[in-house]
């Protein structure tokens, strides 16, 4: 399985600077209007399988990909998240139908590209789309701190800021470490997941 760990230290250079190159403004939190076209976006190959993780050059090549294909929808995407095998993201659509039929079109593209590279035509790479929309406030947070943490989670990474593949420095710089430290304290991801209904009330 692909880990940042493992890469030599030319090809870390080499995909910070695509990060530095492809940077993308972190967006302000929506309009509590506008809560209910913010969701929570998650997509995992089949049997979580590395398929993504094939590569360094993959990671970043299907990021790169998906940051271009949400951003020409119109859509704010307000933290992603990369890792081998799924990825996450908080994004703000009018369309939910519309922005996951896009993902849907990325994930068959991507099949029929990765399979031929690898000479496994038929196989299944992608599982289907989850999503949660935003409830609260407290909800939108604590998806922040869920989808950046996640590869430190996941034990690719020691901190946030070592994973190349996720909206993490944008954020930084945006709100600050003093502040992200706070909101990670005020806004805790502890059984995030588990019950959905528990971010309904502020």
């Amino acid at each position: 399985m692909y880990e940042w760990r493992k890469m030599t230290p030319q090809q870390r250079k080499e995909i910070l600077r695509w990060r530095e190159k492809s940077g993308r403004p972190w967006h302000s939190p929506p309009h509590v209007e506008n809560q209910s076209c913010t969701y929570h976006i998650s997509a995992a190959c089949y049997e979580h399988k590395p398929h993504i993780g094939f590569s360094p050059q993959r990671m970043q090549s299907f990021s790169e990909t998906l940051l271009n294909q949400i951003a020409e929808q119109g859509a704010n995407l307000y933290a992603w998240c990369v890792l081998p095998n799924h990825y996450h993201l908080l994004v703000y659509t009018q369309s939910l139908k519309k922005f996951e039929k896009i993902l849907g079109k990325l994930h068959g593209r991507t099949s029929y590209e990765w399979n031929g590279e690898e000479n496994r035509r038929g196989r299944k790479v992608w599982f289907n789309c989850a999503d949660r929309y935003i409830r609260s406030e407290r909800h939108f947070w604590a998806t922040v701190n869920y989808v950046h943490h996640n590869p430190v989670h996941h034990k690719y990474v020691k901190k946030w800021e070592d994973w190349p593949f996720s909206s993490v420095r944008e954020y930084l710089q945006k709100v600050g470490k003093e502040n992200a430290a706070q909101i990670w304290r005020d806004y805790p991801i502890l059984g995030y997941g588990k019950g959905w209904d528990d971010f309904e009330a502020c």
